[in-house]
Formats: structure tokens, sequence, C-alpha cells
């Protein structure tokens, strides 16, 4: 049961939730493709496949397979993965630099800088998220998204939904579980914020993944709120 009275700080996930990582990668593609003479690129499909290898190589860092790395260095291994099943393989280092800060200049939803601005007035605000550091900073100026705070996985040295995530967010906003509401897209995020006391906020994000979405359709819990848009979650948290 929501009891936004307590609540000090909303958090947030930040790709997907706040910005539309699917479009701004595509558009970014497709102009790197056409600057090295291809007419022909399907934007869509080849942010699909760059988003698809992250997962995986997070997942080689929370198993300890591989050191701490950031996610800029995850995206950038998973970019040569897929350059040649793109004919992007004549791209050089700094094309695929400059192609990889893609994910530093992600557009947010329409609800998404309104409704934040909304959120500000009466809470801390802050990203919760496995971006960098860097790229969550670089992404804000670019964005316009007036974050408080950015608490990120550098901080924690772990990729959610690793617990330290979740603990250290909510120690460093104060010791108290439920002054401290996260709001995400993910039914998985969210349920981990909820098994460590958190307030939630389900947000749907039913074009995250593009029109052929499967997942994250519908809230799958009781979550405080559920909300079609950030605008909403600001109306039921009374802003």
């Amino acid at each position: 049961m929501l009891n936004r009275d307590v609540v000090k700080a909303v958090i947030f996930d930040t790709f997907g939730t706040v910005v539309d990582w699917r479009s701004s990668v595509a558009a970014e593609g497709k102009s790197a493709a056409h600057s090295n003479g291809l007419t022909e690129f399907d934007g869509d499909a080849f942010a699909d496949a760059w988003r698809a290898g992250y997962a995986p190589k997070m997942k080689e860092v929370r198993d300890g397979k591989r050191p701490w790395t950031t996610n800029d260095v995850l995206h950038r291994e998973r970019l040569d993965d897929i350059v040649a099943d793109f004919n992007l393989e004549e791209l050089d280092e700094i094309a695929r630099s400059e192609l990889n800060r893609a994910w530093h200049r992600l557009t947010p939803w329409p609800d998404s800088v309104p409704g934040l601005h909304r959120l500000k007035k009466r809470y801390i605000i802050s990203t919760f998220s496995n971006g960098s550091f860097g790229l969550l900073v670089n992404m804000a100026k670019y964005s316009g998204l007036p974050w408080d705070g950015i608490l990120n996985s550098d901080m924690f040295r772990a990729f959610k939904p690793a617990k330290e995530c979740y603990l250290g967010a909510i120690e460093l906003l104060g010791g108290d579980p439920t002054s401290v509401m996260l709001c995400a897209a993910h039914n998985d995020d969210l349920s981990h914020a909820r098994k460590h006391g958190m307030q939630t906020a389900f947000v749907n994000r039913p074009l995250e993944h593009g029109p052929q979405q499967t997942t994250d359709l519908k809230a799958e819990q009781d979550w405080e709120i559920i909300a079609s848009s950030i605008e909403e979650i600001a109306d039921r948290m009374g802003c």
C-alpha cells in the first residue's frame, strides 16, 4: 500500500524507463551507416542486436568471470561483436568510439522531463542505473534530465540486480528503505527493490523493445503505483 508521506527519494531505472534507448540508438546507427555510404540499413535491428549483448556481458561480471568493468566498455565490446553483421566493419576507431557514445545521448520519453520536474519539487530524484557515472551525467546534460543525484553501478561496483546496488542506494539515501521509491518499467527490478523494503512504482513502456515486445507489458505484482507515465506517477505522489 502506498505511503507517500514517508517517501523522501524517488529513484529511477533509466534505460527504457526514462529514456527511449531503442529509437535513439537506431537513429545514431543509421547516421553512422549513411556516413559510410550504406543507403540500406535497419537501425531498429541494429539497436536490438547491440542491446541483446548487454545482459550476458553484465552477467559475466556479476558471476565473477571477469573483473569490474563499466558498461561503456561492455557496450563497446558488443559493438565490435556486431559491426560485421551490419556491414559496418570499416568504421575506424574514432567512428566506433563516437558511435559507442550514442548511449550517452538517449532521448527521453515525452512524459519523462515534465514528470521529473514535478517530482523534484517535493522529492529527491536520482538515477538508479547500471549505466556508468559519466554516461548518466552526459545523458542528463544532453536530454535535460533534472536529477538531484546519480546513483549508478560505478558507485557499487556491481550491476543490478546485485543486492549491493539496492542496499547501497538505501544507505546513501538515509538508511530507511520505505523512504525510497524505485520507479521502473521492469518488473524484475521492482521485485528486487520490494525484497529490500523499498516502495515501488511501475511505469508501463510497452514499446521499449519495439512493437514486438513480449515482456513487461503489464504490472506483474501489486506495486504501490502502477502508471502509464512519469507524469501519472507525479499525480499519485501529490506533485
